[in-house]
């Protein structure tokens, strides 16, 4: 017998306690809950209240931990709003699809006239062939004749509306009734709804918060410092990161849907992601004073050998480079636009504003600071153009980054150190829906950890 699968699409904007409430309901009759918020709409101006980041990391939160609940971030990811009737075929080989709707939506159904029938796209062969829950809340009258032909009702008492909190918070009025205490934390920490530009770090306390620990076994010193902590994993908050950079960064890579911020204690070398490990073991810990600071992640497509293209996430990096004795020759367009029509060089990086201080730093690019609406595209070891060494690049420019000669100089690819095989070509942009939230003593922030490296020369210690 198929699966049964519950399609719960809507703007979820912010997602609050009734949309919780509602797909919990939806558990008991369902295998799976698609929790799919949308992207933008003109129908809907407040989908554009917020970059799409910050929507995509409050449906994660709002929905954590419920069972049989999965959100779908690719609208916000690919900035577009996907059409029920599309969301069906995507999801047909799951099982049987079911578009979860509200009664004020099958109203007029009868006479063809609901906003099913007339509004969607497709909407008069859906109402006929798609199968639809009705959600009927206590006191709300309809007409049963109004239904679909493929339906079924269900009686729920969970009231509640978007509109109402982005309101109040419109207003300075208290939110915490309607929000699950992560997202409403979440939008207190960066002024959610209240500011035309959101933040992105923000001062705060981790003092008394619950965590878990996500320690390096791999790295002798972090072994060692295992009984120092205590941590909480069933409540966490946070994730202690024990390690070094590359610790972080694969913590990172298999955490960050978790949207727990990353607090990170150095047991490596350099350390820019990390927090000293002397200013930990020191003070009391969690550590009272912190900084936030959530940094964009990089969306990556890479075409194989056979031209299949896989999607991945990166937080510092992504590079194609040589692999063999010959250099590469590479051809990188900009927007659709090719700005270097052959680059010879030994290959080419993309960089985060975080990444900037890694191999791009390495390769003589300058670093960024952490907040920077920018990207870097830097090349290795460039033999041509002989007077191009690396672009500064705005959040919203999309690189790709392909071989001109696959077959004579084959190229590889990595992701954040990580081999991802030989490729035909790279294409990047700033991710829509993926962050991290890192965390540093307010002491040594990241903006110190740059100064350091522009004034000092050498650069950080492994004690910084």
């Amino acid at each position: 017998m198929p699966d049964r699968i519950a399609l719960f699409g809507g703007s979820f904007n912010p997602p609050g306690l009734h949309h919780r409430h509602l797909a919990a309901a939806l558990t008991q009759h369902f295998d799976t809950v698609l929790i799919v918020p949308c992207g933008p709409r003109g129908d809907k101006a407040a989908t554009n209240l917020l970059p799409p980041i910050f929507r995509a990391t409050l449906a994660d939160m709002a929905f954590a931990g419920l069972a049989k609940v999965e959100v779908d971030l690719f609208d916000l990811e690919q900035d577009q709003f996907t059409r029920s009737h599309e969301l069906e075929k995507r999801y047909a080989l799951k099982g049987d699809i079911w578009h979860v709707v509200g009664v004020d939506l099958i109203q007029g159904g009868a006479q063809g006239q609901s906003q099913i029938q007339l509004t969607w796209e497709k909407g008069t062969h859906l109402w006929q062939h798609s199968r639809f829950l009705v959600l009927h809340r206590h006191g709300y009258v309809f007409d049963h004749a109004d239904l679909p032909p493929n339906s079924q009702v269900l009686e729920v008492d969970v009231p509640g509306a978007s509109s109402d909190i982005r309101d109040r918070l419109a207003r300075g009025k208290d939110v915490s009734d309607l929000l699950a205490p992560r997202a409403h934390a979440y939008i207190q920490r960066y002024g959610l709804y209240r500011a035309p530009i959101p933040g992105t770090w923000a001062r705060g306390t981790l003092k008394d918060s619950p965590y878990r620990v996500e320690l390096d076994h791999r790295n002798p010193k972090a072994s060692g410092w295992e009984d120092m902590f205590h941590e909480a994993p069933d409540h966490a908050q946070f994730i202690t990161v024990v390690g070094g950079d590359g610790a972080m960064l694969r913590c990172i890579r298999e955490n960050w849907r978790a949207r727990l911020p990353f607090f990170g204690v150095n047991a490596g070398h350099l350390g820019f992601l990390m927090n000293p490990a002397r200013n930990v073991f020191s003070a009391e810990f969690p550590p009272h004073d912190v900084i936030f600071r959530q940094l964009p992640m990089l969306y990556l497509e890479i075409e194989g050998e056979d031209g299949h293209v896989t999607t991945t996430y990166g937080f510092n990096d992504a590079w194609v480079e040589r692999s063999t004795s010959q250099s590469a020759w590479l051809q990188v367009h900009v927007n659709g636009v090719p700005r270097l029509e052959k680059l010879v060089s030994d290959g080419a990086l993309v960089a985060t504003a975080a990444g900037s201080t890694a191999y791009a730093r390495s390769m003589g690019a300058s670093p960024l600071l952490a907040d920077t609406p920018a990207w870097l595209l830097v090349g290795s070891n460039v033999m041509e153009p002989i007077d191009w060494k690396s672009a500064l690049l705005s959040t919203d420019s999309q690189i790709e980054i392909r071989s001109l000669d696959p077959e004579k100089r084959p190229i590889r690819a990595y992701v954040d150190g990580t081999d991802q095989g030989i490729v035909r070509a790279l294409r990047a942009r700033i991710s829509r829906a993926a962050a991290a939230e890192l965390v540093f003593n307010a002491n040594h922030d990241m903006a110190e950890k740059i100064a350091a490296i522009q004034f000092r020369g050498t650069g950080l210690t492994q004690e910084d």
